[in-house]
């Protein structure tokens, strides 16, 4: 069983990925920002940092915060349909994006929203009691809290409930195979596909996400599905969406569910417009174009395509009204009723009945 970490003087606990430089400095080698530190300062993520000459987490076993969402929220469209999921993140994160939709969450310095106490036993034990199927790392990204997302994976493992990243996907290697290695899921955002947007909107760079995501369908057995929201003006261009379905199509397979969800002004990015639903279809009809099997949009209510059709025949699989699932055409083994082809995914019986309740989560109250 995975045990709480002691904590160094400072308040963090020891942290792998870095080594030290010929400088005097020690560098980060957990994501592509290669952070270089001297004592007492911490990286862009605000949470890895220097302190008695070694790197340490400052967030681990502390939570901003706890709730029960729909598996779809995620969003995972053929993982568990209809089960709960135990969201939680931390504080900070290791890209700089001027569209975040959870912010105050992201950009937040760590003592500024960590309320709740939440060592890794207590979170699988909460997911546990609350009837939920899988953990979700979510809101920040559990790139930069590694050590506490691994510990609590094991903690869940342990009990049959299963793990999943919601990530950006920009880490590195050995990193990358130690954090997939005790995931059961993974949406990563693909936010553009050019090296411009990733560096001017997003302070970071495009190449090892490509890696993430090629090593995620070809050497885990993870259930990977991807989301892209998409900025009018920004990363919209049906050229470029076409370089990109066909880059996901050949490098990822047909297979896997692709997202594209609506931005709505926010945090930097207040004076671009909210993303027009003929902007999501058209996007939604490239990637069918390149070869693409289910294409989703999201942030949007448009039930015909949030729905799961079949391949093979066509029938409607999963019907999804906003995450509440109306229709369900799969038999026992995940396969299509009317005409038996196989539906790519993580399933298990009949779905859940979540549905779209959010239910917010003190861990205290559950001791």
């Amino acid at each position: 069983m995975s045990q709480t970490r002691a904590r160094a003087a400072g308040g963090g606990v020891p942290a792998r990925y870095w080594h030290r430089l010929e400088d005097g400095r020690i560098q980060c080698d957990l994501c592509p920002r290669s952070c270089r530190l001297r004592e007492g300062q911490a990286g862009l993520c605000f949470v890895r940092r220097r302190e008695d000459d070694r790197m340490v987490l400052a967030t681990y076993g502390r939570s901003s915060g706890f709730c029960v969402d729909p598996i779809e929220k995620k969003p995972l469209y053929h993982f568990l349909p209809g089960t709960p999921v135990l969201s939680f993140g931390t504080a900070g994160c290791n890209l700089a994006c001027k569209f975040c939709q959870n912010w105050d969450m992201s950009k937040a310095r760590e003592m500024d929203v960590l309320a709740d106490q939440a060592p890794p036993e207590a979170i699988a034990q909460a997911a546990a009691t609350l009837g939920c199927a899988s953990v979700a790392y979510t809101y920040n990204d559990p790139v930069i809290f590694l050590e506490y997302a691994v510990d609590v994976a094991q903690a869940c493992r342990e009990r049959g409930i299963r793990s999943v990243a919601v990530t950006a996907g920009w880490i590195c290697d050995p990193a990358r195979a130690e954090l997939f290695r005790h995931m059961d899921a993974a949406n990563v955002d693909l936010k553009a596909f050019g090296e411009r947007f990733y560096r001017k909107v997003c302070g970071a760079s495009l190449a090892p996400v490509l890696e993430t995501l090629e090593y995620l369908a070809r050497e885990t057995s993870v259930w990977l599905e991807l989301t892209t929201l998409l900025i009018p003006g920004e990363n919209d261009d049906p050229r470029e969406l076409e370089a990109m379905a066909a880059w996901v199509a050949e490098r990822l397979g047909p297979d896997v569910p692709w997202h594209f969800t609506a931005f709505h002004p926010d945090w930097k990015m207040r004076d671009r417009p909210p993303t027009p639903l003929r902007t999501l279809l058209r996007a939604r009809r490239i990637a069918q174009e390149a070869g693409m099997r289910f294409v989703y949009t999201g942030n949007v209510h448009h039930e015909e395509t949030g729905s799961t059709f079949c391949p093979g025949c066509g029938a409607r699989l999963i019907g999804r009204d906003w995450y509440r699932i109306t229709a369900w055409g799969l038999d026992e083994t995940g396969r299509c009723r009317a005409c038996g082809t196989s539906l790519p995914g993580r399933f298990q019986g009949p779905p859940g009945r979540w549905g779209r309740r959010r239910l917010p989560v003190r861990l205290a109250a559950l001791s």
